[in-house]
């Protein structure tokens, strides 16, 4: 894939997963979401998120409302990582070339490690699906 096709992949996901970071805060809310984008050879630290990306990679970490999301991309590869709600976590990490998003709620955990199906546990909605192993989880 040519580089600024890869690019535009990237730019699409991260769109995508503020524009829904925005729409499950809520209008109105009085505090911001963080947001964490690292693009090839960035990386990106807020409280709440970390965004690492080697050479090749594209990452993104969403959270608000007391999440924590952890994205790091190496490889051609894409994770996202979105966070929203008390006790919400996500860890992606791209390691071949794929894009991968993981999504949690209020006490749910999502774990995409690029080499294994992804996991979802906990007690709140969670989803997960990776384009690196052709797997996902919900919940």
């Amino acid at each position: 894939m040519k580089k600024s096709a890869h690019f535009a992949v990237g730019l699409f996901i991260a769109g995508a997963g503020v524009a829904g970071a925005a729409g499950l805060t809520g209008a109105g809310d009085a505090h911001a979401a963080a947001v964490c984008g690292a693009l090839p050879g960035q990386s990106a630290t807020m409280p709440s998120c970390s965004a690492e990306s080697g050479a090749t990679g594209l990452s993104l970490a969403i959270t608000d409302q007391g999440g924590q999301a952890w994205s790091t991309a190496n490889g051609f590869s894409g994770p996202a990582a979105i966070a929203i709600g008390k006790d919400a976590q996500v860890h992606a990490t791209g390691v071949r070339p794929g894009l991968a998003i993981g999504i949690a709620g209020p006490g749910a955990t999502v774990v995409i490690d690029g080499k294994h199906g992804p996991t979802c546990t906990g007690s709140g909605p969670a989803f997960a699906g990776d384009f690196q192993t052709l797997r996902g989880c919900w919940r």
